[in-house]
C-alpha cells in the first residue's frame, strides 16, 4: 500500500482527475489531500462533489486549508469577504450559484468533517499550512494556523543544508516529527514547479492555482506525479493569476 500526498487543488477538478490516473491510484493506496479543495478554477463544487464519492471507494483523509474554511464561512453566512473573492473566492461564489439544499448539506458535512492535522504511524504530520508551538501540534493554541501559518515553511527554508537534525541548533518545532508535509505556500505562481524539500519539510503546493500543475507524491519514495499546467486545462480562465 502507498501513502501518497496531493497539493493544493482550487476547484481545478480536471487536474485532479489527470493526476490520479497518471499516479495509477488505487483502492489499496492511501490519499491524503493537504486542503484548499476549492478557490481558484470554475469546478468547486465539481471538485468537493468528486471528493465526496472517491471517499465511498478509496481510503481517504482530508485536511482542512484556509480557502475551505473562507468557503464553508461564506456558504454559512452569506457574508462576502472582499478579500476572500479577489483570491479565488468570486469562482467558487458562481460555482455554487443555484446549487440545491440537499447537495449544499453535503457539502457542508464535507467541510464540517475536514481535519487539521493527521499524523501517521511513522510519526510523519500531514497538515496544510503549520504550527507555531514548540512543542509540537496538540500543544497548539491556535487552531488557525494549522491552515494560516506561513512561518514552519519559511523557518525550514532558513535551515541550511548542512545543519542536521541532530545538531542542537536544529529548530525544535521541527524535530517533533520524522517529516512534515505542507502546502498553502505555492512553490512558483509563474510557471511548472516541483515539491520542495526544506530541512525535513516537504512542500507539495505546485500551484496549481496558478500556472502551475496539481502534484501527488509517494512520500516513502518521494515519487511524483503532475498534473498539465493547470491554466491549459481551464484555457478561458484566470484562476488565481
Amino acid at each position: 500500500m502507498r501513502t501518497l500526498v496531493v497539493g493544493d487543488i482550487h476547484s481545478a477538478n480536471r487536474a485532479l482527475r489527470q493526476v490520479l490516473d497518471r499516479a495509477a491510484v488505487s483502492t489499496g493506496d492511501k490519499i491524503i489531500f493537504l486542503g484548499d479543495y476549492v478557490d481558484g478554477w470554475s469546478e468547486a463544487v465539481e471538485t468537493v462533489d468528486f471528493l465526496i464519492g472517491l471517499k465511498k471507494t478509496h481510503n481517504c483523509i482530508f485536511i482542512r486549508g484556509n480557502h475551505d474554511d473562507l468557503c464553508r464561512e461564506w456558504l454559512l453566512t452569506r457574508e462576502e469577504n472582499p478579500t476572500w473573492l479577489m483570491h479565488g473566492g468570486q469562482a467558487t461564489k458562481d460555482s455554487y450559484s443555484g446549487i440545491d439544499r440537499e447537495r449544499l448539506e453535503r457539502h457542508l458535512r464535507f467541510y464540517d468533517d475536514l481535519e487539521n492535522t493527521y499524523l501517521d504511524g511513522e510519526n510523519r504530520l500531514y497538515l496544510h499550512a503549520g504550527f507555531t508551538n514548540l512543542k509540537g501540534i496538540e500543544h497548539e493554541y491556535f487552531e488557525k494556523m494549522f491552515y494560516w501559518d506561513r512561518t514552519l515553511w519559511e523557518l525550514a527554508q532558513a535551515v541550511g543544508p548542512h545543519l542536521k537534525r541532530d545538531n542542537k541548533n536544529f529548530p525544535q518545532r521541527l524535530k517533533n516529527y520524522h517529516e512534515i508535509f505542507i502546502g498553502h505556500t505555492p512553490i512558483s505562481k509563474t510557471g511548472p514547479a516541483v515539491p520542495k524539500n526544506a530541512a525535513n519539510v516537504w512542500n507539495v503546493d505546485t500551484g496549481a492555482a496558478f500556472k502551475g500543475p496539481l502534484t501527488i507524491m509517494d512520500v516513502e519514495t518521494k515519487q511524483f506525479w503532475q498534473s498539465d499546467p493547470v491554466h491549459t486545462l481551464y484555457t478561458n480562465e484566470n484562476g488565481r493569476n
